[in-house]
């Protein structure tokens, strides 16, 4: 198993020949939310820049297929994982409620469901629903003697007490307010577009690690799109292993993670 490396190919081929049994401290996945097959586009909104509806091949699926899929991808993450390891996974109500049936079916406990709350979320065009503004993380835990590292994350908390002390974290990680990524964070191509559709804010993904691994432990990324896992990871003294079907997001995460810019490694 390669650490601090991308694997470029099929999550659940590598997960199988590449990743061993029992090895990973930490899973974060950003897998298809099957939610594409339709366009919609708000070049001119004034929230949080030009806005464009997810429609991408890799997220259209079959629904038979896409159960299969992902019980496929959440039991290859099962035979990685330590026994105190755990799985981290975004997802929205298109999704949310599948992930969290075949993640128990494998034998997976659900500790937590984050809220994350887009402060300059997609407006409500149509009118006929309430405004999508949120996001989800499922935390997914494999036994029952899984990492928190409770005082770290209260260190992070940015809401104080009077005294300047800091709270408990009821007001800060179950809820979440974070921006979807814009300006320098977002990665984007030659015409201005994102280069990834749901490339998640680095601050998210600090949480994550932070709260789920120690300094040297392995975090894989089954999903790893851009690379905001392993930039994060490494930001923290964690060991990564990403892994991406898209080779233009793969060329992308490279650049991004090895490039001049990049983290430096040896």
């Amino acid at each position: 198993m390669k650490i601090n490396h991308i694997y470029l190919g099929d999550c659940l081929k590598l997960m199988g020949q590449e990743i061993e049994k029992d090895s990973v401290d930490l899973i974060y996945a950003d897998p298809p939310y099957n939610l594409s097959g339709k366009t919609l586009t708000l070049i001119n909104n004034k929230t949080g820049g030009p806005f464009y509806k997810m429609n991408e091949d890799w997220d259209i699926w079959k629904y038979e297929d896409y159960l299969v899929f992902t019980e496929k991808w959440i039991a290859k993450s099962w035979n990685v994982l330590k026994s105190t390891g755990s799985l981290y996974i975004s997802c929205t109500y298109h999704n949310i409620a599948e992930i969290i049936f075949i993640a128990k079916k494998i034998g997976f406990k659900l500790n937590n469901i984050i809220t994350w709350c887009k402060t300059n979320a997609m407006p409500n065009i149509t009118k006929r629903t309430f405004t999508h503004s949120t996001e989800y993380v499922c935390w997914f835990v494999k036994g029952n003697k899984w990492i928190y590292n409770y005082k770290n994350l209260k260190e992070m908390n940015p809401h104080r007490t009077k005294e300047g002390k800091t709270k408990q974290l009821r007001d800060f990680l179950d809820f979440i307010e974070l921006p979807i990524v814009q300006g320098k964070e977002r990665l984007k191509g030659p015409n201005g577009r994102a280069i990834h559709p749901t490339q998640k804010p680095e601050k998210l993904i600090e949480l994550i690690i932070i709260a789920s691994s120690n300094e040297n432990s392995i975090v894989l990324d089954p999903f790893f799109g851009t690379g905001t896992t392993g930039i994060v990871a490494a930001r923290l003294k964690r060991k990564w292993v990403g892994i991406e079907l898209n080779e233009e997001y793969y060329k992308a995460a490279y650049k991004r993670i090895f490039g001049n810019e990049g983290v430096k490694y040896g």
